[in-house]
C-alpha cells in the first residue's frame, strides 16, 4: 500500500436505461463474477415490478428505501490498553450508501421467493416502507452505537 498518496476514485458512469449513478453504483454491488447484464436485468426487473405496485414510482421508491437503510452510526473497534471498546463513529456519506445496498443485497437473497428480482423488489418496497430486515439491521447498528456511547471520547 503506498504511503505517498492515496488511489483516485473511478467515477462511475450512469446507468442507461435511468441515467442515475446510485442506480449504477447498485447493479456493480448486485453483480457477481462480471455478469454485468444479469444484475441489470436483475434490477431493472425489482424497478419495473415496484412500478407496478406504487404506480409508476419505482425510481422515488429505490431512493427512499436506499435513504431509510443507511446507517448515521456504527461502532468500530478500536484497542485502548490491553481492552478493545466499541467506539461508535458517524459514517462518511459514502460508506453510508455502500453498506446500505450491501444489506439490501443480502437480505433479499434471503428471502424465499420465485426470483431474484421478486425478492429485490420486495425488500425494496419493504424498505421504503421502514420494515423489513434491512431495516431492521440500521436500527440495530444505531442501537449497538448507543449503547457504547459512553466511548465516544475514546474517538
Amino acid at each position: 500500500m503506498s504511503r505517498r498518496n492515496k488511489p483516485q476514485k473511478r467515477e462511475i458512469l450512469p446507468d442507461p436505461k435511468y441515467h442515475s449513478a446510485t442506480v449504477a453504483k447498485f447493479i456493480n454491488n448486485l453483480m457477481e463474477r462480471g455478469k454485468k447484464g444479469v444484475a441489470e436485468s436483475i434490477l431493472y426487473g425489482a424497478l419495473d415490478i415496484l412500478d407496478e405496485k406504487t404506480k409508476g414510482k419505482g425510481l422515488e421508491t429505490f431512493q427512499k428505501a436506499l435513504d431509510n437503510v443507511a446507517p448515521v452510526l456504527e461502532v468500530k473497534s478500536k484497542r485502548i490498553g490491553g481492552a478493545t471498546y466499541q467506539v461508535p463513529v458517524e459514517v462518511r456519506h459514502n460508506r453510508r450508501y455502500a453498506l446500505a445496498m450491501r444489506w439490501i443485497i443480502k437480505f433479499s437473497d434471503a428471502r424465499s421467493g420465485d426470483s431474484m428480482a421478486t425478492k429485490l423488489a420486495a425488500e425494496l418496497l419493504a424498505a421504503s416502507q421502514g420494515e423489513g430486515s434491512s431495516v431492521k439491521k440500521r436500527e440495530d447498528t444505531h442501537k449497538m452505537a448507543e449503547a457504547n456511547r459512553a466511548f465516544a471520547h475514546f474517538r
